[in-house]
């Protein structure tokens, strides 16, 4: 069975990551490089783990994870379904079983906000995953004159966090936003379709979702 870790040491998918984020700087972006992929991975897997699915399918999770942006070295546009081909060949010539390729290629071709949904456990994790990294670190230009939206709301985050309670049934997640860089109002303007998208998912793997900002609870 192809494994998580033998996905991260792949060179081509590697490339894809690096390059693809290149590409996004170049356009303004935020930062979409290996610290969002591996973090976005992590939390895929442990999201599964602490809902009490199987192992191998949390790994799927984790491989879903680590290879959902690499569709960003062709466009911004479209990059969740270009990505999904692209994984598809990588994934066939790893010679990953087809029935696990199709499933990893479905989560990456369903994780963003435009046209996504949760059609797996594994397409849930990921949405919530990748959804949930929204934090200043994020950020790549250094000058608040030349933020745009995306820039302020991300660079507003001081503290995000996703808490999974497994026997309640409820997925959190949690930010701290400075109000004076970004009004809670401007999160939800740029953000509601993703926070949407995530109640769906967490519906998906049967757990309401919850969205909770500067102690207010307001999903």
């Amino acid at each position: 069975m192809v494994t998580l870790s033998e996905i991260k040491q792949n060179p081509i998918i590697n490339a894809f990551i690096i390059k693809g984020n290149e590409h996004l700087g170049a356009m303004g972006y935020t930062d979409h490089g290996h610290l969002h992929v591996s973090l976005v991975s992590m939390l895929s897997r442990e999201i599964l783990l602490k809902l009490g699915y199987k192992q191998r399918t949390a790994e799927l999770a984790g491989i879903a994870g680590y290879i959902h942006d690499v569709g960003n070295v062709i466009n911004r546009q479209g990059h969740s379904q270009s990505g999904a081909i692209i994984a598809m060949g990588i994934l066939k010539k790893l010679d990953m079983d087809m029935d696990e390729n199709a499933i990893i290629c479905a989560a990456i071709g369903n994780h963003d906000e435009g046209s996504g949904h949760p059609v797996s456990e594994v397409a849930a994790a990921l949405i919530l995953a990748d959804k949930s990294h929204v934090h200043r670190n994020r950020v790549r230009n250094t000058g608040l004159a030349a933020f745009d939206i995306h820039d302020r709301v991300n660079y507003a985050v001081e503290y995000s966090i996703m808490d999974i309670d497994s026997e309640n049934r409820v997925i959190t997640m949690e930010l701290e936003i400075d109000i004076e860089i970004c009004p809670v109002m401007e999160y939800f303007e740029i953000f509601l379709h993703r926070m949407v998208l995530c109640r769906r998912a967490a519906n998906f793997l049967g757990c309401e979702f919850e969205l909770i900002i500067n102690g207010a609870k307001l999903l």
